[in-house]
């Protein structure tokens, strides 16, 4: 499947994972801890699903890396501890209650085509960017009619979220649980119950939510909008992006 072969070796998501700098345990405090959190299974083990991962370990979710060699993984999850674990992009999308898919963004209409069963009727949190000259027609499409639009036509049948698309995982991880006021996370989607679990889900790892409204909203931080590498607190993004103070 092509957004298999763009899944980074076990090996080299290891290094990610160990260069990634995590806050400390006792900053996981955001919610009770004896509260169950829902299971999160990741599609795409680059930077970002393995970034993202890592830190959702930490704030107490299971998650299940994907890998086509889930057997590769085996040190990698066993070093996150016992709420890693690896399987195959297909027992990720079963088993997660919640779905963060980071790969490729012309590798959603295949990823759309062989999961479409087991994504159905899931939150899925869609952390990719289209960049036509890297992912061909579907980027294109993104560009002209709205990433939040053509998402989720590749992604059918899905609870969609856009979020954690605007940037690096690595000032993700920087700034989570950081002093004062958290750093903001775009995010929107046209299902309620869909936001306010991934809001719940960015809260949970040190950051800030800010909903900018249904998914037609997310092209105002898709690559080259308003929102795009907007690095700050809430009330500086929702200035950034006209959305009223709160």
């Amino acid at each position: 499947m092509i957004y298999r072969r763009d899944f980074l070796a076990a090996a080299a998501l290891a290094a990610i994972l160990s260069a990634v700098v995590l806050p400390p345990v006792h900053a996981q405090a955001a919610t009770p801890s004896n509260q169950a959190r829902p299971q999160v299974g990741i599609i795409g083990a680059g930077t970002v699903g393995g970034t993202l991962g890592a830190m959702l370990v930490q704030a107490g979710y299971p998650v299940m890396f994907s890998s086509r060699h889930p057997e590769e993984l085996r040190e990698m999850v066993q070093k996150l501890g016992k709420l890693a674990s690896a399987g195959t992009p297909g027992e990720a999308a079963r088993w997660g209650q919640i779905v963060l898919v980071a790969v490729p963004y012309g590798a959603l209409p295949q990823l759309g085509q062989d999961l479409r069963a087991e994504l159905r009727g899931k939150v899925v949190i869609d952390a990719t960017n289209p960049f036509s000259g890297r992912d061909g027609a579907p980027a294109r499409r993104a560009e002209q009619e709205g990433v939040g639009k053509v998402s989720a036509e590749l992604l059918p049948g899905t609870r969609l979220v856009r979020a954690f698309n605007t940037m690096s995982t690595r000032t993700i991880a920087s700034a989570a649980h950081r002093p004062g006021d958290p750093l903001a996370i775009p995010i929107a989607g046209d299902d309620a119950d869909a936001l306010a679990v991934t809001s719940q889900l960015i809260r949970d790892i040190g950051l800030e939510p800010v909903v900018t409204g249904g998914l037609e909203t997310a092209r105002t931080f898709q690559p080259g909008a308003p929102g795009w590498q907007a690095i700050g607190n809430a009330a500086d993004l929702r200035k950034r992006l006209n959305l009223p103070a709160r």
